[in-house]
Formats: structure tokens, C-alpha cells, sequence
């Protein structure tokens, strides 16, 4: 299934993304649920992949979701590169 998710911004080491914008989605929350698990994966995937390298510590990398659905304002911002704020 492919998620159709748009990343929004990245602040500090928060990663925004929506789907559902601006075409609403009927199944935009298991869109973000399956999303969240690919990242999850790959992470794991990574670590593992790099453990030779930075060592066993690498194993405990981990990642957050939090997943809200609902109700959104947004509009588009022009600059070098459009974007949804």
C-alpha cells in the first residue's frame, strides 16, 4: 500500500508529515499507522546494519510516534520551496 504521506517540516528531531492533504483520505489513519511501522522497520534495519561499525549501543536506538487525526487548518507557504504550515 503505498502511504501517501507528505512530510511538513522537521523541527529539532521531530519529524511532521500528513496525509490526506490536500485530497482527503477515507483510511488517512491507517495510512499513518502503517507509515509510522515502515519508519520503525527501517529503523531497526539501520541499526542493525550499522552496529559493526558504532557498536552494540546502536541496538537501543528508538522512535517515537505520536498520531493525530482530525480537523486540520493549513495553508500553503511560498518561498525557495512551497510548503504546507
Amino acid at each position: 500500500m503505498l502511504c501517501l504521506v507528505t512530510e511538513v517540516e522537521t523541527i529539532g528531531d521531530c519529524y511532521i508529515a500528513v496525509t490526506g492533504l490536500p485530497d482527503p483520505q477515507p483510511d488517512h489513519a491507517l495510512r499513518m499507522v502503517k507509515f509510522a511501522n515502515e519508519c520503525r522497520l527501517k529503523l531497526n534495519e539501520l541499526a542493525v546494519s550499522v552496529m559493526p561499525i558504532f557498536g552494540k549501543e546502536t541496538a537501543d536506538l528508538a522512535m517515537r510516534f505520536g498520531l493525530h487525526s482530525g480537523p486540520v487548518t493549513a495553508g500553503v507557504l511560498r518561498g525557495e520551496k512551497s510548503r504546507f504550515q
